[in-house]
C-alpha cells in the first residue's frame, strides 16, 4: 500500500493533502528494513578506541521534493537509493542534499578534500566542484526556492553557492569553526549557529553581508541547576518549521529546543530521550559529541504539530509541539523554559536511530543506523475504519 499523503507547505503540485493528529502519529511502525543498507565492515579490534567501535552507520539521509526517492550516506562511503549503490571511495560522502531534480545531489567530502560535489545519479558522474573551503563540512542545506545552496566548514566560513557556478557567491566569516545552516522554507533567509556562544544568527538572505537582523541567545537557566559551571549546549542541527515561525534546535544532550523564529526567546525545551553523545546507555555525557551523531537525528512533521527524534536507546521519540506560545508561563518568565514530554515512542527501530527524516509529501518516516527502516502507520485494529478516513486523500474544493 502506498503511503497516505500528508500536509506540508502548500504549492500548486500539492493540494490535497491532509493533516496528521496524536491517534495516526502514534500507530506508526517499521513496515520495510534493509539490514543491508551499510556495509558492515571488518570487526573492531581490541585497540580501538571505544568511539569507533561496533558496525558501521548511516551518517546521512534526505528526500527529494516530491518525496517519492531518498537517498542515504554511510561511513562505508557509499551512497544509496533503494534499488542503487554508488561510491565515493576517495573522497568519502556526508550529508547527501537533493538538488531540485531527483536524479542530483550534492554532498560533502569526508577525505582527500573539502570540495563539495554536485553528482548526477542518472549517469553517475560529477556534474560540477565546489571548491573553496579549508575544512571539513560540517552542514550543507539545498535553497528550497531556487538552484543556490550553502555550507558550513570547520575552517570558520559559512560559503553560499549557486549550482550554476563553481565560485562561491558569499562567504560569512565566523569566529568559530562548525557552523550549522539552515533555510526558511521561502529562503528569504537563514540561519547560522555557532556552538562556541550558543548563538543564533538570522540574516536576511537579500543582505547577507550585513549584520544579523535577529541574534538568538541559547540560555538555559536549568543546567545550572545540573552541573556547576553548566555544561554548554552543543547544537548538531537547525532547523525552520515550514511556515518560518519556529526553529528547531536539535542538540547532543539529553534535551533539544524550539526558539522562536522572530525574536530571542526559547520556547519549548524537549526531554525524555537518551543523547546520542554518550558512549553507551550506562556511560556518562561527554561534552563533545561522540561518533553516532549526525545532524540529523531530529526533525519536524511536515505540519509542525510533532517533532521526533532518535534516542540511544532505540526508540524514537515523539513530541507534541502544538500551540507553543500557549505553553509559555506567565510574562514567560526567562528562568522558566517549558519542558515538553514525549507524546510517545515509537519502537521498532534496531539500535540508536541517527538518522530521523519524515517525507515531506507523504505519511511515510524514515530512520537510519546500523539499518534503514520505513514506517507507515499501522491501520489494523478497532479503529481501522476511523483511520483509513483520517488518511484519505482530502478532495479539492
Amino acid at each position: 500500500m502506498p503511503p497516505p499523503p500528508i500536509a506540508g507547505p502548500s504549492s500548486a503540485h500539492n493540494l490535497p493533502i491532509f493533516s496528521l493528529n496524536d491517534t495516526i502519529i502514534q500507530k506508526f511502525k517499521p513496515a520495510k528494513v534493509f539490514k543491508a543498507a551499510v556495509d558492515a565492515g571488518p570487526p573492531p579490534t581490541p585497540t580501538q578506541r571505544p568511539s569507533n567501535q561496533g558496525p558501521k552507520q548511516i551518517s546521512g539521509i534526505c528526500f527529494d521534493d516530491k518525496g517519492e526517492c531518498v537517498i542515504t550516506a554511510g561511513e562505508d562511503e557509499t551512497f544509496r537509493l533503494p534499488m542503487k549503490t554508488l561510491y565515493s571511495k576517495k573522497y568519502g560522502v556526508d550529508l547527501p542534499r537533493f538538488t531540485h531534480k531527483s536524479t542530483a545531489i550534492v554532498y560533502a567530502s569526508t577525505k582527500e578534500d573539502d570540495t563539495i560535489r554536485y553528482h548526477s545519479l542518472h549517469d553517475n558522474k560529477y556534474l560540477q566542484y565546489f571548491k573553496g573551503h579549508k575544512g571539513r563540512v560540517v552542514s550543507l542545506e539545498v535553497s528550497p526556492v531556487d538552484d543556490g545552496f550553502m555550507s558550513g566548514s570547520l575552517d570558520k566560513t559559512v560559503r553560499l553557492w549557486d549550482l550554476r557556478s563553481p565560485t562561491c557567491r558569499g562567504l560569512l566569516a565566523l569566529p568559530t569553526p562548525g557552523p550549522l545552516v539552515a533555510y526558511d522554507a521561502g529562503a528569504m533567509v537563514f540561519a547560522v549557529g555557532v556552538n562556541a556562544y550558543q548563538r543564533i544568527m538570522v540574516y536576511d538572505q537579500a543582505n547577507f553581508d550585513k549584520a544579523p537582523f535577529l541574534t538568538i541567545k541559547l540560555d538555559d537557566p536549568s543546567l545550572a541547576k545540573i552541573t556547576y559551571p553548566p555544561r554548554p549546549i552543543f547544537m548538531t542541527s537547525l532547523t525552520f518549521s515550514s511556515d518560518g515561525k519556529y526553529i528547531l534546535v536539535g542538540c547532543s544532550g539529553n534535551a533539544h529546543y524550539i526558539v522562536d523564529g522572530f525574536d530571542d526567546m526559547i520556547l519549548a525545551k524537549l526531554e525524555g530521550h537518551i543523547g546520542l553523545e554518550r558512549r553507551g546507555l550506562n556511560a556518562p555525557p561527554s561534552i563533545d559529541p561522540a561518533k553516532g551523531i549526525s545532524g540529523e537525528e531530529v526533525c519536524f512533521t511536515p505540519d509542525n504539530k510533532y517533532v521526533l527524534g532518535g534516542s540511544l536507546d532505540g526508540n524514537i521519540y515523539v513530541w507534541d509541539v502544538q500551540n507553543l506560545k500557549e505553553k509559555l508561563p506567565p510574562r514567560h518568565d526567562p528562568k522558566s523554559i517549558p519542558v515538553i514530554k514525549p507524546l510517545n515512542r515509537l519502537e521498532g527501530h534496531k539500535g540508536p536511530a541517527r538518522c530521523v527524516r519524515f517525507n515531506p509529501r507523504f505519511g511515510m518516516l524514515a530512520s537510519a543506523g546500523n539499518e534503514l527502516a520505513f514506517w507507515l502507520p499501522d491501520m489494523s485494529g478497532d479503529n481501522e475504519d476511523i483511520t483509513k478516513d483520517l488518511l484519505r486523500r482530502k478532495q479539492p474544493t
